[in-house]
């Protein structure tokens, strides 16, 4: 049983921790692994705990490195933004870029500030007008069983899950890469990214096993990364033999490559297109998981949404100039995102010794910073743990601290795909629910897995219920 020092942080606390006080952590941890070990055991449970009980900065041990759970708006704010540069990606990320490289999520600095402002147009406003009209596309494509899987029929039993990522995926590489995937590559997709993440899991819990050790874990991931470059390959050599003067993300880079090689490497080529490619789809899928799930759980907010939908739209199919008027849509989306954030934890490491909330980290100490944690937390949202779209009026949203609801980050590496994925969710959440309810099959809890995101652990098996005219 972990040990407790007798004295704590009151959880009536002032919303910051004293100045100049050293974190009191309460919490010893175990021999050699720390509190990695409670962390593997139940990462959302642990670091809830936790804040809730020793307070808005809470000192931990992953082995033999020093970890800071940072729970305070506040805070998190101070690291994400005036004290940016202070901080690198966190020492967990390592892993990540094992599959993703030195792609934009991953690489820091300078060399990072160019990648953005390359990939930036591709993600203003007027191309997401373009996006539209293929996100609706797709999706009514996938309902109606036109890209080669089955309609969706009454009473069939699907896996939700499943579906959210072979659409979003679908979408992702013709809106930024230009290539229509097959069904079948979407589904080795799914499955590599599947195996990634479940070894990515195993390797987290063997931490004193170096990378380079080739477990039996170490070779299934090798392997369902050659699989996924095969796929990223085929994507960059299908667009560079039909060039045609498109101007998307995938065409930006191959230009810039082909001006100035020394930077747009084929290193780094394939390295953005797999972070694109599986950042840019599993997110969403995942926040739309969730909110099938919630509706389902919550009838009185699904009939507010399908009112919503039939008041504003009245059958027709949305475009993204709907999108402002269907505020109960975006709020069910921010409600999901708030409860079940796909990017659940942030991980900082410190460059050099500064101060947070007055109290000095040491030059390597890692951070945590926990959209799950905080976006549940009581002191910022009444009954934090119920489902409640409502909640979202302009006057709660107006009086919330800016980073007590973080989904996408913030500061300057703030998610680009923000727009993207909010557009994404809205139209496909719009459009699916105009045709059907979706019923959970298994009464059972379904279970969280989190790893580099937040997914439902075993899909999310639902029953298709036509929706009565």
């Amino acid at each position: 049983m972990m040990m407790l020092m007798t004295e704590k942080i009151d959880t009536n606390r002032s919303p910051h921790i004293q100045r100049n006080q050293p974190p009191k952590t309460g919490l010893i941890g175990r021999f050699i692994g720390g509190h990695l070990i409670d962390f593997n055991r139940d990462a959302l449970g642990f670091i809830t705990r936790t804040a809730r009980q020793y307070g808005d900065l809470v000192e931990l041990h992953f082995g033999p490195f020093p970890i800071f759970l940072i729970s305070h708006p506040d805070l998190i704010e101070e690291v994400l933004v005036p004290k940016n540069h202070l901080f690198a990606k966190g020492r967990g990320l390592g892993r990540t870029r094992l599959l993703l490289g030195q792609g934009l999520l991953t690489s820091e600095g300078d060399f990072w500030k160019r990648q953005r402002r390359l990939s930036q147009p591709s993600f203003h406003r007027q191309r997401m007008l373009e996006y539209a009209g293929l996100m609706v596309e797709r999706t009514c494509q996938m309902l109606d069983g036109s890209q080669g899987s089955p309609a969706w029929q009454p009473d069939q039993v699907r896996d939700i899950h499943g579906d959210m990522l072979a659409l979003t995926v679908t979408i992702v590489a013709e809106a930024l890469f230009g290539v229509e995937l097959t069904q079948p590559v979407t589904r080795t997709v799914r499955e590599c990214l599947l195996v990634t993440i479940r070894e990515f899991n195993r390797q987290n819990r063997r931490f004193i096993i170096p990378e380079w050790v080739p477990t039996p874990s170490r070779r299934r991931f090798d392997g369902a990364v050659e699989r996924l470059e095969g796929v990223v390959s085929d994507i960059i050599r299908e667009r560079r033999e039909h060039a045609n003067g498109q101007t998307d993300l995938l065409g930006a880079y191959l230009e810039v490559q082909a001006s100035d090689p020394e930077f747009m490497t084929d290193t780094l080529l394939r390295d953005e297109v797999m972070t694109f490619l599986l950042a840019g789809h599993e997110t969403t899928a995942n926040a739309l998981a969730w909110t099938w799930l919630l509706l389902d759980q919550h009838p009185e907010a699904e009939a507010a949404l399908h009112a919503e939908l039939q008041d504003v739209l009245g059958g027709r199919l949305p475009t993204a100039q709907d999108i402002p008027s269907l505020k109960v849509t975006g709020q069910v989306l921010q409600e999901s995102m708030r409860l079940y954030p796909p990017a659940w934890v942030i991980g900082r490491q410190a460059l050099q010794e500064t101060t947070i909330g007055g109290v000095t980290l040491p030059e390597g100490a890692g951070l945590l910073l926990s959209p799950y944690v905080v976006q549940r937390d009581p002191r910022f949202f009444p009954e934090p743990e119920k489902f409640l779209p409502s909640r979202w009026t302009e006057e709660f949203t107006r009086s919330l601290p800016t980073y007590a609801y973080f989904p996408f980050g913030g500061g300057p590496r703030l998610c680009i795909g923000k727009p993207f994925t909010l557009m994404e969710a809205t139209l496909v959440l719009a459009i699916v629910a105009q045709r059907f309810r979706l019923r959970l099959v298994d009464p059972l809890p379904v279970a969280l897995e989190p790893s580099i995101t937040l997914r439902p652990r075993q899909g999310l098996h639902m029953r298709v219920v036509k929706v009565s005219s």
